[in-house]
């Protein structure tokens, strides 16, 4: 059973095959109208999301399929005690592909543990998002003709950025590509980041101040200082408001530079960017859409597994990071792998200490 789970589960050669299917279907969307007919997409959201939901829901209505799901997990069983895995062993018996966007890192992990169905982490906590990736990379290859060779700036919340986090993962696949990791000592990326680009030799160098490298990038990539990720509110009113693009820091930028946002965007762009024509914020969440037809073409026409494989029943976590699906799944099997030498929780990523 095939899942995306992370940006690295598609080769070099997939991604290409993706992004040509993807810009098929924007040259000529009649062309895929029936695609998935009779194919059935369950939607789990367990924290609120507009674009990735909407958008997952319209690529599956566009290639002709149907949706069900929910957008709160209160109104479902989970309220009431349900775990994930009885969760997932349930909805898979109704559905063909089953995205997943929960506010625990692993879950999509676990979740592909026991499905039968193909899983699609749609974001998992502060870890990864790789379908916002394949929206990302749509983006720059259809408005910059490619990846190969980019200067790339990230700015904002780089700890708790999933988006960002994918991003850098996925950049292993392309050549040349430099990295200015633009944020505040105590919102830089997480240790198992910067072990990944030096385990594959990705250029990047971190800095607090945007205005002085902005003249270098292609592309800058925008995030917000994501309130809901910090435990202490005081660590967020300190940061809040620490990078704002306006079009006066934009005088200083190549012409052709794209100015990138997962969004939501709060106030670290000024609405008179808007109108400039390096930002391509809303043209990257329509490109998403189209990047998500392209999954879920191939994913939601897969066959379903008869049963899955047995899992080895685990007793008590193993991983100490507070927000990894094996701190309230204790059933969980002690899944490790190597990052950078270490040995790290295979569902999150933290360093096994």
């Amino acid at each position: 059973m095939r899942h995306l789970i992370d940006f690295g589960d598609l080769s070099r050669e997939e991604w290409d095959t993706l992004y040509a299917r993807a810009s098929q279907i924007m040259d000529d969307p009649a062309q895929f109208m029936d695609v998935c007919r009779g194919r059935v997409s369950c939607n789990l959201f367990y924290e609120p999301s507009t674009r990735t939901n909407f958008s997952f829901q319209t690529a599956m209505m566009r290639l002709g399929g149907t949706v069900f799901g929910f957008a709160d997990p209160n109104s479902s069983s989970v309220s009431k005690g349900e775990t994930l895995k009885d969760t997932v062993k349930m909805v898979s018996g109704y559905a063909d592909v089953l995205v997943m966007r929960t506010p625990w890192e692993g879950a999509a992990k676990a979740a592909s543990l026991y499905s039968p169905i193909p899983v699609v982490n749609a974001g998992d906590g502060g870890h990864m998002h790789p379908t916002q990736t394949t929206a990302d990379l749509t983006t720059i290859t259809r408005l910059r003709g490619g990846v190969d060779g980019l200067s790339i700036g990230l700015c904002g919340d780089l700890k708790n950025g999933r988006t960002v986090h994918s991003l850098i993962k996925a950049m292993e696949k392309f050549r040349d590509v430099k990295f200015f990791l633009i944020s505040p000592r105590e919102l830089a990326v997480p240790e198992y980041i910067r072990a990944f680009m030096r385990e594959h030799n990705i250029w990047f160098t971190e800095v607090s101040g945007l205005e002085a490298v902005i003249p270098q990038l292609d592309v800058l990539y925008m995030t917000r200082i994501q309130r809901e990720r910090f435990v202490d509110p005081l660590e967020y009113e300190r940061n809040k408001g620490i990078y704002i693009l306006t079009r006066r820091k934009l005088d200083r930028a190549k012409p052709d530079m794209l100015v990138m946002h997962p969004l939501p965007r709060v106030d670290e762009i000024t609405v008179d960017v808007d109108d400039d024509p390096r930002a391509a914020y809303f043209q990257q969440a329509r490109y998403g859409m189209f990047a998500r037809m392209a999954l879920l073409a191939d994913l939601a026409n897969q066959p379903r597994l008869e049963r899955t494989d047995a899992v080895e029943i685990g007793t008590k976590p193993v991983c100490t990071n507070p927000r990894c699906i094996t701190q309230t799944e204790h059933y969980l099997p002690p899944l490790v792998k190597k990052n950078g030498g270490k040995d790290c929780c295979a569902f999150c990523d933290a360093e096994l200490k």
